[in-house]
């Protein structure tokens, strides 16, 4: 089970952050990476500067015979075909498209000057991560610390808890 998690907080060419999404997870499909299972969208603030644009995020489950690096090769070049831009980190994207978890593995390894670590080090953190895998995979557990979705989002602070938004698509 490889698990992806989508975000966008800017438009780009081709139509809103919704549209962005959706056409990721179409790419994705394009590139032999069969969608599973596929969450509804999440609206956050934007992290770590809540002035920029809210995110609309979504998590789903493929399965894909790509290595982890074919893999993180594939998404990179899904999100510049979308337009992304890396100049700073944190700053608003046209797609953002993470490895959350990677056929429950641990591990660390470099692409393109990218460090990925899988599972996403982060996630416990992301109500934007957690509340989407909890829709889709109500019974995953961390790959590292075998926790599972419930109690990981029990972890998350009430402001966390509150600042997110099941929306449907304009």
């Amino acid at each position: 089970m490889i698990i992806l998690g989508l975000g966008s907080n800017l438009s780009s060419n081709f139509g809103d952050c919704y549209k962005n999404i959706d056409l990721a997870i179409l790419y994705l499909q394009k590139y032999k990476i069969n969608l599973i299972k596929r969450s509804s969208f999440y609206k956050t603030p934007s992290y770590p500067n809540n002035k920029n644009p809210k995110f609309i995020n979504t998590i789903i489950e493929v399965s894909s015979h790509l290595k982890p690096d074919d893999l993180a090769q594939t998404l990179l070049l899904i999100e510049e075909k979308l337009g992304r831009k890396r100049k700073q980190k944190n700053e608003p994207r046209t797609c953002d498209i993470d490895i959350i978890d990677f056929n429950g593995k641990i591990m660390n390894f470099n692409y393109n000057n990218l460090l990925f670590k899988v599972p996403h080090e982060k996630l416990i953190y992301r109500n934007f991560v957690l509340f989407p895998l909890q829709e889709i995979l109500p019974n995953w557990k961390h790959p590292k610390t075998k926790e599972d979705i419930n109690s990981l989002i029990e972890k998350l602070s009430t402001q966390e808890k509150n600042s997110i938004l099941k929306v449907k698509k304009p």
